[in-house]
Order: structure tokens, then C-alpha cells, then sequence
């Protein structure tokens, strides 16, 4: 993060943390269907689900914050504008692996408008891409030092991100910080996690096991399950600042069009 974005950003706006635990598992360069650990996760992902726990995942995830800073997490938080994602780093294979999550990420969540930005300037997401030895370095550089030792000490992450957001719950900007050096797994499943919950479902949950939004789970792409959560959050009458009960009130009908659509984009059969 640049330092306009410190600590007077958490003076100012309210902010959520979605951080994600690995170790190190050393892989050559290699697209994600190429990486055994993925391919095997995708052989055996589970892919049907009821309606209560596909809803289950969603408020668990949707509302609350795994790390809170500051401002209201009962409430609804999404982009309500085209999200462009700058990435900020000296790995090209990085940014090439960033770019296809991202393309990845808009082909299946339906009424979202994502894709990767020239310039810093014209993204409302920017991931740094960092070495594992400068996390905490870059961690202190965006919050300060106080909140990053908060943040180790409590999550201990292998990568990390945040938004920011307005009186309406609608999220003006998110930050993310991956590392580099930790193999290929690592990386993808760290992007998806961190891209997908800095646009709204920041809230990690250890009671779904389907979810990627679950520290014990790692997946390397985006499941299933977790296109249901994001299709829901991003369908247009699913609104920034609804609470759980209005959010119920619609989602029977919302939840029968997210099915359509993620069968749909999946090829999965009825």
C-alpha cells in the first residue's frame, strides 16, 4: 500500500481483515490445472449442496469480520462499481498467475464487472506482491506498527487484505498483500482467497467445511461453494448495507437464479 494509505486510513474509515495461514510448499511455475494439488482438491470438491447450507456459508462469512478494526460488520459490504485490480511487483509469472485468477473470478460471479487495471491510479484493488521476509515490513507500512503486530500475533498471515468503505457499506477500496517465494499452490490460493474476500465476504469461518473462507480449508481456485456465496452477495438485490433479516427475506428467489448460474458456468448437472 502506498503511504497515503496508513495508519490515518484506519483513523478515518472502517476497515476488515481476511489473513490466510500456509507453509511453504515449493512448486515450479505452472498454470493452476497443471499443479497437483489443485487438480487433485478439483478431482474431489464436493459440488452439491442445499439450500440451507449454501445460506449457512453466506451469513457466516457475509456479515461479522475475522479481524476488526473499527465501524459496523452486521451489514452487507460490496463493490457497487466496476473493480479494477492493479497488481504492484517485480514478478511478471506473479502478475500473469494474478491476471488469470481475476479473468478467472469475472467469468463466474455474474453481475460483477472485474478486471485488471493499467495503473494504480485506476484500481480499486491493488495487490502487492511481496517477499515473504518483507510481509510484516509491508503489513507496518500500510497500518502501522502497533496494528501490525496486532495482526501477527493474532492471525500470524501468510497473506492479507482489507477494504475500506463508506457510510453506505459500500466498499470504496481494498488492499491486499500477497507473498511471492512460497511455491505455486501458496500463491493461488492465497489470490483467490484474499481477491474474493476483499469484495465482501471477509469474515473467516472454521464451521463450513466447504468454504475457502475456512482456515483449515485450501483449495488453488474457486470452488463451487464459494461462487454460490459470491453470486448471492453480488446479485442486484442482494444491497450494501441490508442486514441478515432483509437479506432473508429475498434471497429464497436470488438463491434460485445464483443455482441457475453457477450450474451453468460449472456445466454441472441438475
Amino acid at each position: 500500500m502506498a503511504s497515503r494509505r496508513s495508519s490515518q486510513v484506519l483513523r478515518i474509515f472502517a476497515l476488515a481483515f481476511a489473513a490466510i495461514v500456509f507453509g511453504n510448499l515449493a512448486s515450479p511455475p505452472a498454470r493452476s490445472a497443471e499443479i497437483p494439488a489443485i487438480a487433485s482438491r478439483q478431482r474431489a470438491e464436493k459440488k452439491s449442496f442445499t439450500d440451507s447450507e449454501i445460506a449457512e456459508g453466506f451469513f457466516k462469512t457475509a456479515f461479522g469480520a475475522e479481524f476488526h478494526l473499527a465501524g459496523r460488520v452486521d451489514r452487507i459490504r460490496k463493490y457497487v462499481m466496476p473493480v479494477r485490480v492493479f497488481a504492484d511487483g517485480n514478478r511478471p509469472d506473479r502478475k500473469a498467475q494474478l491476471a488469470n485468477v481475476v479473468a478467472d473470478i469475472g467469468k463466474r460471479i455474474a453481475h460483477l464487472d472485474i478486471a485488471m487495471a493499467e495503473s494504480r491510479d485506476a484500481a480499486n484493488i491493488t495487490v502487492n506482491l511481496v517477499h515473504d521476509r518483507d510481509l510484516y515490513r509491508t503489513i507496518a507500512k500500510f497500518y502501522g506498527s502497533e496494528r501490525a503486530r496486532e495482526i501477527r500475533s493474532s492471525l500470524d498471515p501468510q497473506c492479507l487484505s482489507g477494504f475500506r468503505k463508506n457510510d453506505n457499506y459500500e466498499i470504496e477500496h481494498s488492499d491486499v498483500i500477497l507473498t511471492v517465494d512460497n511455491g505455486d499452490f501458496t500463491f493461488l490460493d492465497c489470490a483467490y482467497e484474499e481477491l474474493l474476500q476483499s469484495l465482501g465476504p471477509i469474515n473467516d469461518t472454521s464451521s463450513v467445511p466447504w468454504t475457502m473462507f475456512n482456515d483449515q480449508v485450501s483449495m488453488g481456485f474457486f470452488d463451487v461453494y464459494d461462487q454460490y456465496i459470491l453470486n448471492i452477495l453480488y446479485d442486484p438485490r442482494i444491497k450494501a448495507g441490508m442486514t441478515v433479516e432483509q437479506v432473508k427475506a429475498v434471497l429464497p428467489e436470488v438463491l434460485a437464479d445464483v443455482r441457475v448460474w453457477v450450474r451453468k458456468v460449472n456445466d454441472l448437472k441438475e
